[in-house]
């Protein structure tokens, strides 16, 4: 006989963790399914390892660019042991009891929807009154000849290694990209970005993508845009990837960061009558995807970042409580933690006027405008942009390139999401001196 739950969460990542606790803490009996490891892609094998692997080489950047001090050096074992403690040495058991303590019940296996209400794990059936997909995303892995030939690293593999390749070939420019290629090449490999696209981080302002190329180029990074992988081939004990220009570039290793894709496939929604659009499930602004079946995360499509699946489990988990609540994705905060950081929020200048906006916009070179950069390093550098709606006299959209920007750009998100009128915004006062100043000054010089 199928044991009764009132609600089952599949897939138990960052999401999926949230909507389980909140719905634990509602009192609801709770199973949980997980195929790998409880925490996800984020907790093991993204999120974490690489910015724990970004921090070592980012403070020793630090010193460099500070004045009156000494350059630490690198302790690689060191480093690399405590990537290891922070991705729990690749072991969810506290995790699984953590769970159990609470009164969930956990299964370690595939799941799949086998009907409205029901769900197959581990060769039994889950009943349930509410199903909460949270099944992640799979890393795009583009079609080159070869690839099978050569040594071929995904993000799983690039942020858990012990091993510093000689030479590294990123394909994808984007923000898994500039991370690892900025980590790599600062723990001694040389590292080339292949971006398909003719900027990096093609998402964001096209000044943006110039900037952190510029950043990178700086490092010794080579940064080849417009251009793909087309094909590969063993070379001894490396590698040779030809470009679909015919140049070629030797590497002993190629770093999958192109992007990702919801992972759907095999989860029985047509049981339910879910039809994913492109890979994704299509939900509701409450997170809903059909009677009794609820989405949230990558797997959605919507957004992919954790924290944006974190919040729609507090949306789809308050909706299943009883609590209406209805999901906004203004102003959500998109953060590369590259030195210097790329933060962004809300619309691009583009986005703006597409969706038919009178736009004003304004750019601040910080170290022209505020004593901040000044005071943190010796050679300032950093960069704000503000794009507003000059009807509703409202912050649609802001970006940043400067140090420590994914910490301050939740001011705009803020703004952003609640429409505070730019009049106000103007009569905010920042503590002196900060990044945060900048603000004052960017908005200063909006052609409203």
């Amino acid at each position: 006989m199928a044991e009764r739950f009132d609600a089952v969460v599949l897939g138990m990542g960052p999401g999926g963790e949230v909507a389980a606790s909140r719905l634990i803490s509602g009192g609801k009996r709770v199973a949980v399914v997980e195929k790998e490891l409880i925490g996800g892609e984020c907790a093991y094998w993204a999120c974490i390892p690489s910015k724990t692997l970004l921090r070592p080489p980012e403070v020793r950047g630090e010193a460099r660019r500070a004045f009156g001090t000494g350059v630490p050096e690198l302790e690689m074992e060191a480093i690399f042991d405590y990537r290891d403690y922070m991705i729990r040495n690749l072991d969810d058991a506290a995790q699984v009891e953590g769970y159990e303590r609470q009164g969930a019940t956990v299964v370690k296996g595939a799941g799949k929807i086998v009907g409205p209400g029901k769900v197959e794990a581990d060769g039994e059936t889950i009943e349930a009154g509410h199903i909460v997909v949270a099944t992640g995303s799979a890393p795009n892995v583009p079609p080159v000849e070869g690839l099978d030939e050569i040594t071929v690293w995904t993000n799983r593999e690039v942020t858990t290694s012990r091993e510093v390749p000689r030479r590294a070939l990123i394909v994808g420019g984007g923000p898994n990209g500039i991370e690892a290629a900025q980590w790599l090449s600062r723990f001694g490999s040389e590292v080339t970005i292949v971006q398909s696209a003719d900027r990096l981080i093609d998402r964001e302002d096209p000044r943006v993508g110039e900037l952190i190329r510029g950043a990178l180029e700086g490092e010794g990074i080579r940064v080849l845009t417009g251009r793909k992988a087309a094909r590969a081939r063993r070379d001894g004990e490396g590698a040779v990837v030809e470009l679909d220009d015919g140049a070629e570039v030797g590497t002993d290793v190629v770093v999958i960061a192109a992007g990702r894709r919801p992972r759907t496939e095999g989860l029985g929604l047509e049981t339910v009558g879910i039809e994913p659009d492109g890979g994704a499930i299509p939900v509701d602004d409450r997170c809903r995807a059909a009677e009794g079946v609820w989405a949230i995360g990558d797997a959605t499509g919507v957004a992919l970042f954790t924290h944006v699946a974190k919040y729609q489990g507090r949306v789809a988990a308050d909706n299943i409580l009883g609590r209406e609540r209805r999901a906004d994705y203004r102003g959500i905060p998109r953060v590369v933690f590259s030195d210097p950081e790329i933060a962004a929020c809300g619309l691009t200048e583009e986005q703006a006027r597409r969706e038919g906006m009178a736009t004003a916009t304004a750019t601040l070179d910080l170290s022209r405008a505020i004593a901040r950069p000044y005071t943190y390093e010796e050679d300032p550098r950093g960069t704000l942009s503000l794009v507003a709606d000059r009807k509703r006299g409202v912050l649609v959209g802001a970006w940043a390139v400067a140090p420590l920007a994914g910490e301050w750009i939740h001011e705009a998100a803020l703004a952003i999401r609640a429409e505070v009128p730019i009049e106000k915004l103007l009569d905010s006062v920042a503590q002196f001196p900060t990044y945060s100043e900048a603000y004052l000054y960017c908005l200063e010089r909006l052609d409203l």
